[in-house]
């Protein structure tokens, strides 16, 4: 594009495992920067990363850090985040924050942009992404919902160690070893809350993902649930949760059940799904074909498959989504928030 807008842009927990993968995305989509600046908190401030060939040194995140930018990605936890993005939001800059802590407020924006792209113009500085695993459930059922609307989910994640960070996934793999080396294996990351009590992971499932709350469900599963109703912007959808971490290092997995208000054909569901914007239909039981999550890795797209009518209530449909949790759960999705505010000021 001639006279092509650049911006400032500010990267907040620039050497985490989400900061990295925005860092890749914004330099393979040739994101139209003017200046980039990678920040973190001070333990890791002075870490160089390389961005278009460049060494950029990290800086540690202050206030100061915001002037000038248009633009900042956090990704660096909550509590930076409910520090720092109304300070950047302030000095000009618009904010697409990974953590959950603006998700709920109702002047922020909770945007999957395959599903509700049109709130990216209704921010106050501030934009959320929404939690991984249900930025791949709302994507997946956007398309049905306008079609057939629905009336109730009952979502089950298998939810990859990668989404507790990068301890987690050094556990597992340490775990893994220890266990077919006959040795004790001792768990001390999962699952993350403030309890003393750990669980393996190696060759097992934790059903519990996040801390517990009075009403009995995790925090993730509540996550999913009060955001699922936000971002397809209707609060009667009944949807219930169940969270699961699993030994799988990138990408969730979810076993979805989802009732419609209007009958459907399986035919016009499968061709909504293979036209649907950022999901990818991979739904032939004959031949064994069907999302997984070693495939979805790498990959920013969501995998839908294993369709198939209920056998007990007529408008109901059972569906396989897996998605990599890292690029469309969080990574990609912000950097493409930030594509469509780019687009919309050129």
């Amino acid at each position: 594009m001639t006279n092509q807008k650049r911006f400032n842009v500010a990267v907040v927990g620039a050497t985490g495992a989400v900061g990295e993968q925005i860092i890749k995305l914004l330099e393979q989509r040739k994101f139209p920067i003017n200046q980039l600046k990678l920040l973190s908190s001070a333990r890791s401030a002075g870490t160089k990363l390389s961005f278009n060939g460049t060494e950029v040194t990290v800086e540690e995140a202050t206030p100061e850090s915001f002037d000038g930018i248009d633009i900042a990605l956090f990704s660096a936890g909550g509590d930076v985040s409910k520090a720092l993005a109304p300070v950047a939001a302030e000095r000009g800059a618009v904010c697409i924050d990974n953590t959950s802590a603006f998700r709920m407020d109702p002047n922020a924006p909770l945007v999957v942009p395959e599903v509700n792209a049109d709130k990216i113009r209704e921010h106050q500085g501030i934009i959320a992404n929404p939690n991984c695993s249900t930025i791949q459930l709302v994507a997946a059922l956007k398309p049905l919902y306008d079609r057939y609307g629905i009336s109730r989910i009952i979502v089950s994640t298998y939810q990859a160690v990668s989404g507790a960070g990068a301890r987690a996934i050094d556990e597992m793999l340490r775990q893994t070893k220890d266990a077919l080396e006959g040795r004790v294996v001792e768990p001390d990351v999962l699952p993350v809350s403030s309890l003393p009590v750990k669980h393996q992971i190696a060759f097992n499932a934790i059903p519990q993902i996040d801390k517990f709350q009075d009403n009995g469900f995790t925090l993730e599963e509540m996550k999913m649930i009060r955001e699922t109703k936000k971002i397809m912007g209707d609060e009667d959808i009944q949807v219930t949760a169940t969270c699961v971490r699993i030994p799988v290092v990138y990408g969730h997995s979810e076993s979805v059940y989802v009732e419609f208000k209007d009958d459907f054909q399986l035919e016009d569901v499968r061709a909504l799904l293979a036209n649907a914007p950022g999901v990818t239909l991979v739904d032939d039981p004959e031949t064994q074909q069907y999302p997984l999550a070693t495939d979805a890795a790498g990959k920013p797209d969501v995998f839908v498959g294993r369709l198939r009518r209920d056998l007990d209530h007529p408008r109901a449909l059972n569906m396989w989504i897996v998605s990599d949790n890292l690029l469309k759960g969080a990574a990609w999705n912000a950097v493409q928030i930030a594509e469509y505010i780019a687009s919309e000021q050129q």
